[in-house]
């Protein structure tokens, strides 16, 4: 039998076709971002209350002040999510990923305020709509700020705000009265304004409440006219954009937008956050209405390529990443369908060699007797992180921390992995061995696809051996013991979306498991362990919880060998679960209870607003053919 290494074909050659630039410096690619990064928006992620003027960094931010019985209370930052009993609650509403239209309410001790943002022309216009009075006055205060040290000048002028920006001068109007206030924390030219009224913000000239009104209903009015033409789906368009939108950021350390997973993330991590899997997924849904968006996200997370080329786990804007570990492998798959959406040839050359680097990674450091196995090995560690070389990391490595899958498994720290051959790895690198293939041929890369398409090979020759025939599945091997484990997870049906098993297994995996009710099917669908489980019942985390990849990726190993009906009714299960917590508390959560199916379950950990929930939406907008069809081979 031959190593998986000995399958690394060419792997020290040159790459024919490779761009003398960066891919975030290639000038298709320049100009991308260059569209992106203009105009108002929500770009600083600090804060949803805060419009940013882009390319020249000026801000306005809405900050509060109340009197609170014998304090004096001020919200300078608010965030989607935050937890606690004194944090403020933001409910967000519909956004358009230029910001064109934005709405959320947000509550906070006394306060109960709507705040819209929208543009008219290439001026700002925001409302702020008291819907309730306070018992104690509530003070706005506009900010004014030159944000990541771009040059200009800031002053208050009468009954607005003036920034004197190198070409340009920009004013901002208020329909309030400057109240002074000489204890407002800012170090900035502000407006203090009384907020028992509405109060209109905006740019170029002054305009009344009811002009701004009129502004806002026009710009409402063109987001759901883009949306009207998903028909059908016009409600779940504008949740999975507003789900991606408010955590779309301007990142200035690499002078880009991107799109994040979610505000809270970023700030814990010292201004943005990527990551492994989760980002590859945001390009592909951005790409149903954003072509730069979609290869902004691709690109810029293939900037973060370690040196040892493989994508990390997250890669952090203080200057750490997991240099010691990766995650599922996803990225040719979500870039060959973005092609297929937009057939730019300097698009699959820009992100070809990165993704074949990554994929041989594989083969380098998760070899565990012959089959691919999750884990973590030592490498340069700056920030001196405690979880490197265990089987903690090789449990992050997977996506799934704390999945059931491993619970007692060892790690072996001869090999750097865990003692089980892992059925889902296997499957996403033989699928990423597949799409990489079909994008050599395009690209002309004929030593490449062949080197790819043996490799696919050669890891569903030795899938076979994982095959349990009394249980109709693939099942995972514990190299410690050598025994297969019937700890079964959705990662488990991930042999089909690499095409590894013929019809007649095909059809066993997915009768005999997939729609097996003391499995995975039922009202809420698909958990993330069995409901026969022990673990089931627990609900927190990758217990048994809903998460969107492994919806999403079940899916398309359906789409694989047909199953029309089981994959319509995942669809339709996975919409319905998704527009019901939109609807009810506008959340679009990082994982659900498959007992409730709410993201606010009080036995989940799931971040209230995580971009990666959107998932569980855009499957219909594939199903319902606005997407080319992921098992189609590209051009």
């Amino acid at each position: 039998m031959r190593s998986l290494a000995a399958l690394l074909v060419g792997l020290i050659a040159t790459a024919s076709g490779a761009a003398d630039l960066p891919s975030h410096e290639l000038p298709d690619y320049r100009a991308a971002q260059d569209r992106l990064a203009r105009g108002w928006n929500t770009w600083n992620t600090r804060s949803v209350t805060s419009q940013v003027l882009l390319p020249e960094g000026l801000a306005f931010n809405l900050a509060f002040k109340q009197h609170y019985w014998l304090e004096e209370q001020y919200l300078a930052e608010p965030l989607i999510g935050r937890r606690g009993d004194d944090a403020e609650r933001v409910r967000p509403g519909l956004h358009a990923y230029d910001g064109s239209y934005t709405e959320l309410t947000l509550e906070w001790e006394e306060l109960r305020v709507r705040i819209e943002s929208g543009h008219d022309g290439e001026d700002l216009v925001v409302l702020l709509t008291p819907l309730a009075p306070p018992a104690s006055a509530v003070t706005v205060i506009v900010e004014s700020a030159l944000l990541w040290n771009r040059p200009g000048n800031l002053k208050r002028t009468g009954l607005g705000l003036t920034a004197t920006l190198p070409g340009r001068t920009v004013r901002l109007f208020s329909t309030g009265t400057h109240e002074p206030d000489p204890y407002v924390p800012t170090r900035t030219p502000y407006l203090a304004l009384d907020l028992s009224e509405p109060i209109g913000l905006a740019t170029g000239r002054a305009r009344s409440v009811a002009e701004i009104r009129q502004a806002l209903d026009r710009a409402r009015s063109d987001l759901e006219a883009e949306a009207a033409a998903f028909d059908s789906l016009a409600e779940a368009y504008l949740a999975l954009q507003a789900g991606i939108a408010w955590n779309l950021i301007y990142e200035p350390q690499h002078e880009r937008v991107v799109s994040t997973v979610g505000r809270l993330w970023n700030e814990e991590y010292g201004g943005y956050c990527l990551f492994g899997w989760d980002n590859f997924f945001l390009a592909y849904m951005t790409s149903l209405s954003s072509r730069d968006l979609a290869y902004a996200n691709v690109i810029e997370h293939l900037r973060g390529t370690t040196e040892e080329g493989f994508i990390p786990n997250d890669n952090r804007g203080n200057g750490s990443k997991s240099w010691d570990r990766s995650q599922p492998p996803v990225g040719a798959l979500m870039v060959r369908e973005i092609y297929k959406r937009f057939p730019e040839r300097w698009f699959l050359e820009a992100t070809f060699d990165d993704l074949l680097a990554w994929n041989r990674w594989w083969l380098t450091k998760r070899v565990n007797d012959g089959l691919l196995a999750y884990g973590s090995h030592e490498a340069q560690n700056p920030f001196n992180e405690p979880a490197v070389r265990t089987r903690r990391a090789a449990g992050y490595e997977s996506g799934m921390d704390d999945s059931p899958m491993y619970e007692d498994v060892p790690f072996n720290r001869d090999t750097n992995t865990m003692e089980l051959q892992d059925v889902g790895l296997n499957s996403l690198v033989a699928a990423d061995s597949l799409a990489l293939a079909d994008m050599a041929r395009v690209l002309g890369r004929a030593t490449e696809e062949r080197e790819l398409r043996a490799r696919a090979a050669e890891l569903d020759r030795r899938l076979e051996t994982l095959w349990h025939e009394g249980v109709g599945m693939y099942l995972n091997r514990r190299t410690d013991t050598g025994e297969l484990s019937e700890r079964l997870s959705p990662t488990l049906f991930y042999p089909l979306l690499a095409r590894v098993p013929g019809p007649a297994r095909a059809e066993r995996i997915v009768r005999e498991h997939l729609l097996n009710p003391e499995e995975f099917w039922g009202d809420y669908i698909l958990p993330s362990t069995a409901r026969n489980d022990p673990s089931f019942s627990k609900q927190r985390y990758w217990k048994g919880a809903i998460w969107p990849p492994l919806n999403f990726l079940t899916y398309l190993a359906l789409r694989q060998y047909g199953f029309e009906e089981p994959r319509r009714e995942l669809v339709d299960k996975s919409l319905a679960m998704f527009l019901s917590e939109w609807r009810r508390k506008g959340y679009v959560s990082e994982n659900y209870s498959s007992i409730t199916g709410t993201g606010d379950d009080e036995r989940l950990s799931s971040d209230r607003f995580h971009s990666w929930g959107a998932l569980f939406g855009f499957l219909a907008f594939i199903e319902q053919g606005y997407l080319p069809p992921p098992e189609g081979a590209i051009e």
